[in-house]
């Protein structure tokens, strides 16, 4: 499993070994961000939680991540939100309904409406962390950009589930499955969350083991969405591995417990 995964994760090096390059932080940043991120990383730079930026590791329409490094040596994972699009003022619409953070945003403040996103994924991934589920340990935030432990080796992020997932043995995958449904419960019923966005495409495998990844859509309990979302991420969970592996845990059931650990 070991051999599979790293072959696969080497194919992936060569295809992305000419995006990762090595460079001083501000000559990255100035070919790509405006004037209020560059003076945002400056700022975390100063603070000494960022001392390098060297090279795009994932690349959205609404944000990039980047590798980083600490003053101490530490790799890290640099996420930096570009601008509020149309499309994405659409894509979070509902998520951002009922809370409260975002009642007091002018509807053309875009900047506002980025910065505030930003700030709801840090908490969310600072209350999941503290609450034991395995996603990357936060380390600081600012404006338009969150920093956070980075999960992979030599600047190259760990692989999806969906990436890898077809080339793991089946014991091996029917351990994931429970490792990601024993993560779930911990984000319902510990943290007090639901992901709301959780799918192959946003889980890790690092060390052998399922990270939960990318939760700036995650919700409180009192979200009037998020029954609705809680269940979307358990069929899609059941979807992905069902058509692998055959499971040993009724979905009706687990929803059943998880729905009993919701604080509304």
């Amino acid at each position: 499993m070991k051999r599979r995964i790293k072959a696969r994760r080497l194919k992936r090096e060569r295809e992305e070994a000419e995006r990762i390059k090595d460079s001083d932080l501000f000559k990255t940043v100035e070919e790509v961000f405006d004037s209020f991120t560059i003076d945002n990383l400056y700022k975390l730079y100063r603070k000494g939680v960022i001392w390098e930026l060297k090279g795009v590791i994932s690349s959205g329409k609404e944000a990039r991540v980047y590798w980083g490094k600490s003053r101490s040596g530490e790799d890290l994972a640099v996420k930096i939100y570009l601008s509020a699009t149309a499309e994405f003022r659409k894509s979070i619409k509902k998520y951002i309904i009922g809370d409260p953070r975002f009642e007091e945003i002018p509807s053309g403040n875009f900047r506002k409406l980025i910065y505030e996103w930003a700030r709801k994924e840090y908490r969310n991934l600072k209350r999941m962390w503290e609450a034991g589920v395995r996603v990357p340990r936060p380390i600081g935030y600012i404006a338009n950009i969150i920093v956070m432990e980075f999960l992979g080796e030599n600047g190259y992020r760990a692989p999806l589930l969906a990436e890898v997932g077809d080339e793991l043995d089946e014991d091996f995958l029917k351990s994931i499955f429970h490792d990601v449904i024993a993560q779930i419960e911990k984000i319902v019923c510990e943290a007090g969350l639901v992901h709301a966005d959780l799918s192959e495409y946003n889980i890790m495998i690092w060390r052998e083991k399922p990270w939960i990844i990318d939760v700036s859509q995650a919700v409180t309990h009192s979200h009037p969405y998020a029954l609705e979302f809680l269940q979307r991420d358990v069929e899609n969970v059941y979807n992905y591995f069902s058509e692998r592996i055959s499971l040993d845990l009724e979905k009706e059931a687990l929803l059943k417990k998880l729905i009993s650990c919701m604080r509304v």
